[in-house]
């Protein structure tokens, strides 16, 4: 892509997404109480307070992993519709997974995307940012919505593509590799937390655990 494409009203919204996804992402793995509450630190983003990772490797990993999906972010899938080609950035979903011991996933936050890349309007960044505010809000109050993690629990942040990747983008593109994650044999259970849906982005924020017929470990 080329550069130029940065300052594209597409490029602006990516930039802007990944930001608070940062935020986001370190929000939840506080709210999970991973780790103990001296780990982060109180900030102020978008005029809310969040939680900023203070453990330089927990913030490195979420930086670099979130930074690392801007290209594919940025970067157009196309196709047809209603006649016309449109076209969507490459990554569909960020999810953060908590794992227990045994390697199998028991609670997904989901981020579904959709950055319209045939928008040419320009983003109001005041206006896109209220609205990601309030799933900063909600994250917040949304701890009943989840389970308790067991006991020496890990997690990871895992993208899931439109399609793969056919060459390297960057730097920090290059961090993210193939996964072996194993997967529920059932569909999950889902539990939407907010949703929002304006040109040139859509997001959907939502959570998922095995449902009751998954064979338990």
């Amino acid at each position: 892509m080329d550069p130029s494409d940065a300052q594209s009203p597409q490029g602006e919204t990516a930039r802007i997404l990944v930001e608070f996804l940062e935020v986001a992402i370190t929000s939840i793995v506080f709210l999970k109480g991973v780790y103990p509450a001296g780990a982060y630190e109180r900030r102020r983003y978008m005029n809310v307070v969040v939680q900023r990772a203070r453990q330089p490797q927990l913030r490195d990993y979420i930086q670099s992993a979130v930074n690392g999906l801007l290209p594919f972010i940025r970067k157009v899938v196309g196709y047809m519709r209603k006649g016309r080609v449109d076209g969507e950035g490459l990554v569909e979903r960020v999810a953060v997974i908590f794992f227990n011991t045994d390697n199998i996933p028991v609670e997904k936050y989901i981020f579904k995307l959709n950055i319209n890349q045939s928008c040419s309007s320009n983003v109001e960044e005041g206006a896109l940012e209220f609205t990601l505010r309030s799933f900063l809000i909600k994250l917040s109050v949304s701890q009943s919505l989840s389970r308790a993690l067991p006991c020496d629990c890990r997690w990871e942040i895992t993208a899931y593509f439109r399609s793969l990747p056919q060459i390297s983008t960057g730097k920090n593109a290059d961090l993210w590799i193939p996964t072996d994650t194993k997967q529920w044999q059932q569909p999950p259970v889902i539990t939407p937390i907010k949703s929002m849906s304006s040109d040139p982005l859509c997001v959907q924020l939502y959570l998922e655990h095995p449902s009751l017929s998954e064979a338990k470990p």
